[in-house]
């Protein structure tokens, strides 16, 4: 298994809205894949938003409700790149570490 300290943070949470964490030796088992497609889902989705934010807030006739909308749309999107940037740092971070090795 993993160490502690290598386990990967996942793009979803649990039902209890805490963090869920993988461990596992490989990068290409199912739930590594799963978790890479979603997080590029997520980043898609964010690359959308922004582009549709760009539209709305060049609107002259702003409407407040959809500005509003907007922003919770934007800030879940921050939240989830946030947290794709993390579990990606974190691995990278991770992988540049040199293994102990038993003597």
């Amino acid at each position: 298994m993993t160490p502690h300290n290598e386990l990967r943070l996942l793009p979803w949470s649990g039902p209890d809205g805490k963090p869920c964490f993988l461990s596992a030796d490989e990068t290409a088992g199912y739930i590594s894949r799963l978790a890479d497609n979603a997080e590029a889902a997520q980043l898609g989705i964010g690359t959308d938003l922004l582009g549709h934010a760009l539209e709305v807030l060049a609107d002259d006739d702003l409407d407040p409700a959809e500005l509003r909308l907007l922003t919770q749309d934007l800030t879940r999107a921050l939240g989830d790149a946030v947290r794709v940037a993390n579990s990606r740092g974190h691995r990278l971070h991770c992988a540049s570490q040199p293994s102990a090795t038993p003597d």
